[in-house]
């Protein structure tokens, strides 16, 4: 009877670790994407209104397959973007068939979401990129002013990392989702994304401090129009 109390109570504590450890993962692959110049321009970033970090996404198939992964997701904080980055609020990337681009690899990815209606799609439901919401490589380096029309029509810019080596990569055909299980292992409670990353509902845990710390270094203030 104790032993079946001990396992009921560990289950949950488990879980969370798990999104902790996600979150934690999502961090340092943003410090380190942004610690280097000619990765995501900073003209870009200043103008995202949230950022999605998926460490460590893998393929599921070979040749036209797809890929599954989870990760996390921050807005600027407050109705109109322009708060600092909020608690992250859990994401899961799905589908698609870009595997075979990436060369089997495990690859971290980082999609900036460039508009409130792009946002308001993400946190209500699941999306699918390129279909209901446009997504497009996202520039980098000295590319980025060359790739401004880009950047104002697509909805979401999409940038990955594989083998050490870092790239704007089209998404189209995946889904994007909020992961609320995810929030509910993390949080403690049911809360939805909106609360999260918008109203501001939870307090950022000790694991997020490295990926906040790093957007709010790099980009502190809304930049778009």
């Amino acid at each position: 009877m104790f032993m079946g109390v001990m396992v009921l109570v560990s289950l949950p504590a488990s879980a969370q670790i798990d999104e902790i450890n996600r979150i934690e993962n999502a961090g340092n692959v943003m410090v380190e994407i942004l610690n280097v110049p000619e990765d995501i321009p900073a003209r870009i970033l200043d103008k995202a209104e949230c950022a999605i970090v998926l460490p460590s996404v893998m393929k599921f198939a070979i040749g036209f397959g797809g890929s599954y992964g989870r990760g996390v997701m921050t807005c600027r904080s407050e109705i109109n973007f322009s708060g600092p980055w909020s608690a992250p609020s859990m994401m899961a990337l799905e589908g698609g068939s870009f595997g075979f681009q990436l060369g089997g690899q495990a690859t971290d990815f980082v999609l900036l979401v460039m508009n409130p209606r792009g946002a308001a799609s993400i946190l209500s439901h699941q999306v699918k990129l390129g279909g209901d919401i446009a997504a497009a490589a996202g520039p980098k380096g000295r590319n980025a002013a060359a790739s401004t029309d880009v950047s104002l029509r697509a909805e979401i810019l999409s940038y990955s990392r594989s083998r050490g080596l870092f790239a704007g990569i089209s998404l189209e055909g995946s889904t994007l989702r909020p992961d609320n299980g995810g929030n509910e292992r993390l949080y403690g409670k049911r809360v939805s994304g909106q609360d999260i990353l918008i109203n501001g509902k939870v307090r950022p845990s000790d694991s997020a401090k490295a990926l906040l710390s790093a957007l709010d270094q790099k980009s502190p203030r809304n930049m778009s129009d």
